[in-house]
């Protein structure tokens, strides 16, 4: 009985949580480091299945775990105002495809949206679910946001979010390639739109012109889907 007691004390203190994560993440990045890189073993790729198997097979729900690792989620805002560093030092790019980045944001939002929106009704999911799916390309707070005031769920949208991220960081800058787009700007426009942060950190890798377009791109992005997204969806 009382380790019964202690492990549920243990299991939903957030600092199991906390350090459930950061061990893990740092575990990741190590590995991806002595792969040389591997995009398929990408450090958030790899920690959030090994997190996922360890909620599992130790009975802990997800909302529990989320509440603890509340303070992450919260920092993601201060890491996003970050960027507004290296977009500053390539100022004078922005300003000459100003007009790029405005067209793709709107497309790539919109585009976003209805594909996500609608891919999950056709393919006979539920509203609710549909809902949660529809942000999927705006950044976690804005899309837990967006999905409660909709009427979809907040946890379900973070899930969709990282499905998104996951595959736009792993994949992206392999479609690109094989699509013979070589412009900095371009490449860095296409991750923040698709892939939001966890694109931006990607395309960071590539260069410095690429993360600035890209976190560019993310800050519009979760913008141009806060103000359209209702005109959008039902």
């Amino acid at each position: 009985m009382r380790f019964a007691e202690t492990w549920e004390w243990v299991s939903t203190s957030p600092l199991f949580a906390l350090t459930l994560t950061v061990g893990i993440y740092w575990a990741a990045d190590k590995l991806w480091e002595r792969s040389g890189r591997n995009p398929l073993l990408t450090p958030l790729l790899v920690a959030a299945g090994v997190i996922g198997a360890v909620l599992v097979l130790l009975g802990i729900d997800y909302t529990v775990y989320a509440d603890g690792a509340g303070v992450l989620t919260f920092l993601l805002g201060p890491a996003t105002v970050a960027l507004a560093l290296p977009l500053y030092r390539q100022a004078s790019h922005v300003k000459e495809a100003a007009l790029m980045v405005l067209g793709v944001v709107v497309v790539g939002s919109v585009f976003s949206i209805l594909a996500g929106y609608w891919l999950t009704v056709w393919l006979g999911g539920s509203e609710e679910l549909a809902l949660s799916m529809a942000p999927k390309s705006s950044t976690t707070p804005i899309a837990m946001a967006l999905a409660e005031s909709l009427g979809g769920w907040a946890p379900v949208a973070v899930l969709f979010v990282m499905i998104a991220g996951l595959a736009g960081a792993v994949f992206g800058p392999w479609i690109l390639t094989a699509a013979r787009i070589t412009d900095p700007r371009a490449r860095g426009l296409a991750m923040g739109v698709a892939s939001h942060g966890i694109g931006t950190s990607r395309a960071f890798q590539e260069g410095e012109t690429q993360g600035a377009f890209s976190g560019l791109a993310m800050g519009l992005t979760g913008l141009c889907i806060s103000l359209v997204i209702p005109l959008l969806v039902p």
